[in-house]
């Protein structure tokens, strides 16, 4: 059996029951070796948010609080780093919802989103109620341009030295992160740019070994002590300006806390309307 006949076999299971993700998730150990291997058995060092940026203050709108998204703070973070350019180019490898690349739209000057077309989704075996979510938030923005191909073989040329910053949200084996982060340091205008990527933890306090693993080995070596994980988030960046950081390991209490103000917008879609429409 193909390598590729057996992710799409693969996906077909975990769709039908995903309690079979459990059991996946238990193999983070097996990458605890290697990640000794690399110097890095404690993960990356953490950047502490507001740190990062000591005026965390962001509006988050495009939230579906659904499976498979963002943090808020994910996204907090995106729009914050984000607005740190002037007129930025952002480029993101996994569209999904839509989401983050919403959240940016109105920040940056051009905004780019990758994502495998319908026919490649269809391969795998996901249901036509899974792949209409596709770009649900952000197909209808000004100033973002959906593109559709696999990143593991996608003509990123045209983009290349281009965008300020980069956003690694697709497949999360350890090829594709491996092969997307060797992308990213091509996208990338110059040293000044960020690179994030989403999913280094499956939760804010717990490492996800295998996502570290692929970053750190697609990483160049002269800028692998420039990756950092962000406190209160899921996600890892690349930056070469200097913060105060911990290690994950040693942090015992909360040094941030959160003011959050939740507002639902009622979205009727076409399912909805069908719906009602019989009754």
């Amino acid at each position: 059996m193909s390598k590729f006949s057996k992710v799409k076999r693969l996906a077909k299971v975990l769709f039908r029951n995903p309690a079979l993700l459990n059991i996946i998730l238990e193999q983070n150990s097996a990458y605890d070796h290697h990640a000794k291997n690399l110097g890095f058995e404690d993960g990356l060092p953490v950047i502490d948010i507001l740190d990062l940026s000591t005026d965390f203050d962001e509006t988050i709108e495009y939230y579906s609080l659904l499976d498979g998204g963002s943090l808020i703070s994910d996204l907090a973070l995106i729009k914050k780093i984000t607005k740190k350019y002037f007129e930025a180019n952002y480029f993101e490898i996994g569209t999904w919802r839509g989401e983050s690349v919403a959240n940016v739209s109105g920040l940056a000057k051009e905004c780019y989103t990758l994502n495998l077309p319908t026919t490649e989704l269809q391969s795998l075996g996901l249901s036509e109620k899974y792949i209409g979510q596709q770009d649900f938030f952000s197909k209808k923005i000004n100033g973002i341009t959906h593109l559709k191909g696999n990143s593991m073989n996608f003509d990123f040329s045209p983009y290349y030295q281009k965008n300020d910053v980069v956003f690694i949200d697709g497949d999360h084996h350890f090829d594709s992160v491996k092969k997307d982060t060797e992308t990213a340091f091509k996208l990338i205008k110059n040293e000044t740019s960020t690179i994030i990527w989403h999913d280094y933890g499956y939760s804010p306090e717990k490492i996800r070994y295998e996502l570290m693993c692929a970053i750190i080995e697609g990483t160049p070596k002269k800028y692998r002590e420039n990756l950092f994980h962000v406190s209160n988030t899921m996600c890892a960046i690349f930056t070469t300006k200097d913060y105060p950081v911990y290690w994950l390991k040693d942090k015992l209490l909360p040094s941030v806390s959160f003011t959050i103000n939740i507002k639902a917008n009622k979205i009727l879609s076409k399912q909805k309307k069908s719906f009602f429409a019989k009754k």
